[in-house]
């Protein structure tokens, strides 16, 4: 591989933002037919690398080479006809078009001057069985889940022919059979001479896919070798400089204490006829393959979709939240798993996203009290550990900063239930766990956490009992000694008889 021409390189590339410098000489070289890893923590720069080799930022200083010759400046049409086709963890999808539309968008085959639709969908069948599409190809991509939703972006991909693949948190809302068909479609195409950059904070999957390792730390590389030998606590120590530690907190169980919620017979979405409850100082966790309802259940017990119950008690009140607005207010609170569409405004800054909710509240006679918001800004950014100037916008934060944002707009509401959708998706490690040990304090404060998670290690160590969803019910409730990684996937995967913990 030494002697391989890269297809793809970085040569000693510079970037900064509002003066802040990212990428500090920064080179890399993707060869054909390797999967090379590109690790570090949430803010290393890899986000911005990405985006360097893919044409959608310039460097400041350093230079592209494809196939060895240096470029000028790389555009995102110049990158797609060299072949180079990117996969973002945050889908670019339109919508309201169809399977077949957003998979061949930008290359429609015309008949009069028209969409020739039935040759669209010809053209984009293969592709569709190479990454296990089984959806009708005129389905509006808006009525998949977000793991199909993420196949469709890589078979969008796929469809360009690509000879360097660059995928980002490929995985991170698949399902284990979704991200099974994506190892072996990796290793085809790995086979045929693509080149692969692959980026995830899922150690297991480096592990098993990749083949080298270039590692990000404060906007330099640290390591660029060989994985051969290398464990993942080596990865850790590659990635932060120090070893890993423990991830998760010491986990205290709480005593009995009152009951939160209590619903039964509720229905919302996919869900049916759910009976579970919550008491104070319990981390619930909600797992199950992806799109099995556990989105639904967190929306219905926000209000933000109808949902209905045969009896519902929560924090004293009889009756479920009809809209947001009236979950808020009894002190319910959501952070959803897209946070770039759903819970931030990326535009504006760290200090107006934080202090959005709580706006009302701090209000003087109507009027905006400019030095309460501005003690709050700077007591919420320090307890949160969040970097930077908070005039900047959220989205030049890192994704492990941007989930702090919108995580810490909620606090000064004091809200007594957070529900919390995939929390840690795409954080990097040290992140996770100062995310976890906040969701431990929250749980120590007699708050109720509720968290739906993809990733079942999270839901084992984290929390105190565990509801698997399966078509829309609850397969089984786990507590204690019974939350293994073995139990949720068999009874996500419906080989296990449910088991309701005492």
């Amino acid at each position: 591989m030494n002697n391989v021409k890269p297809l793809l390189e970085a040569r000693q590339v510079y970037r900064g933002f509002f003066g802040n410098p990212v990428l500090k000489g920064v080179s890399i070289a993707l060869c054909p037919g390797r999967v090379h890893a590109l690790l570090g923590e949430n803010g290393a720069g890899k986000s911005t690398l990405i985006n360097i080799l893919s044409g959608a930022l310039q460097p400041d200083d350093g230079t592209v080479a494809i196939d060895g010759v240096p470029v000028a400046r790389l555009s995102p049409s110049s990158a797609r006809t060299a072949g180079i086709a990117v996969v973002q963890q945050e889908l670019s999808l339109a919508a309201d078009l169809s399977i077949a539309e957003n998979i061949g968008l930008g290359f429609y085959p015309r008949r009069f001057g028209l969409i020739d639709y039935k040759a669209l969908q010809n053209n984009v069948e293969d592709v569709c069985e190479m990454v296990g599409l089984t959806e009708r190809l005129d389905t509006p991509v808006s009525d998949l889940s977000l793991g199909r939703r993420q196949m469709v972006e890589i078979a969008k991909a796929l469809f360009r022919k690509p000879r360097v693949l660059i995928l980002d948190e490929p995985t991170s809302s698949l399902s284990a059979h979704e991200a099974g068909v994506l190892a072996r479609l990796i290793t085809t195409l790995c086979e045929r001479g693509v080149a692969i950059l692959y980026i995830s904070h899922r150690l297991n999957e480096v592990q098993a896919l990749c083949s080298h390792v270039t590692v990000l730390k404060d906007g330099l590389v640290t390591a660029d070798q060989s994985l051969a030998g290398i464990d993942a606590e080596g990865l850790v120590r590659l990635m932060v400089g120090r070893e890993a530690g423990e991830l998760f907190p010491a986990r205290s169980l709480p005593e009995k204490g009152s009951e939160r919620i209590n619903v039964v017979g509720f229905s919302a979405g996919r869900v049916s006829d759910a009976t579970f409850s919550a008491h104070v100082g319990e981390i619930i966790g909600i797992g199950g393959l992806v799109g099995q309802g556990q989105e639904d259940l967190l929306l219905g017990l926000y209000g933000a979709i109808p949902a209905r119950a045969v009896r519902a008690a929560i924090d004293g009140k009889d009756s479920l939240p009809e809209r947001v607005s009236d979950a808020n207010a009894a002190g319910i609170v959501y952070v959803p798993a897209d946070r770039k569409h759903e819970g931030l405004v990326l535009p504006h800054s760290i200090a107006s996203n934080v202090i959005l909710p709580s706006l009302g509240r701090l209000a003087r006679r109507g009027f905006r009290d400019r030095n309460a918001e501005s003690g709050l800004i700077a007591a919420l950014a320090k307890r949160l550990a969040i970097k930077g100037d908070v005039a900047r916008p959220v989205q030049a934060l890192s994704g492990g900063n941007q989930q702090k944002v919108a995580l810490a707009k909620w606090l000064p509401l004091e809200p007594s239930v957070f529900l919390l959708n995939d929390p840690t998706r795409g954080v990097d490690i040290d992140t996770k766990r100062e995310i976890y040990l906040m969701l431990r304090n929250f749980a120590a404060e007699g708050k109720v956490v509720i968290l739906a998670s993809s990733d079942t290690p999270e839901l084992v160590n984290l929390c105190h009992r565990v509801l698997v969803l399966r078509e829309g019910q609850i397969a089984a409730e786990l507590s204690g000694d019974s939350i293994t990684e073995e139990a949720i996937v068999g009874a996500a995967m419906g080989v296990a008889s449910r088991e309701i913990a005492p």
